[in-house]
């Protein structure tokens, strides 16, 4: 059975599209393909997961946040050759709309990064994932 270097064939990666407030969860990868890139976060579909399934347990492994993973919003095919041309790595990728439903600590979350980003009037505007991951701030009222 191949791995996910150098595949025997295609695999499925899921994530979400965490959108909350006007900004949008990112997570720095830890491992290849694209080490360090900021991402949607999301992983390899399980055998007998559903794609809402495996997109809910990613990001609750990746990012200690609860979702509720939606219908698919984006797809793409990721295929990254070596330098004799054979194929690396082959993804098939689904992204799935989510919202959050709750906001906790997982035990991995200490590995990965995540940044939140959100579009002002002066463009995009980078955050620790303070707007995102921190539960919202109850509002205040001017006396």
């Amino acid at each position: 059975m191949a791995g996910r270097e150098y595949p025997d064939h295609p695999q499925v990666g899921v994530g979400a599209v965490v959108i909350r407030e006007g900004c949008v969860l990112l997570v720095q990868r830890g491992g290849a393909p694209a080490t360090e890139f900021w991402a949607i976060p999301g992983g390899r579909l399980r055998l007998g997961e559903t794609l809402q399934e495996g997109a809910q347990r990613e990001i609750l492994e990746e990012t200690g946040i609860v979702i509720r993973a939606g219908e698919p919003i984006f797809t793409c095919d990721s295929l990254v050759r070596d330098g004799e041309g054979r194929i690396r790595f082959h993804y098939v990728i689904v992204d799935m709309a989510a919202s959050v439903e709750v906001i906790g600590m997982h035990p991995e979350k200490n590995r990965i990064r995540l940044k939140t980003f959100c579009k002002n009037q002066e463009g995009i505007v980078v955050l620790d994932g303070e707007a995102l991951v921190s539960p919202p701030k109850a509002p205040t009222r001017s006396v």
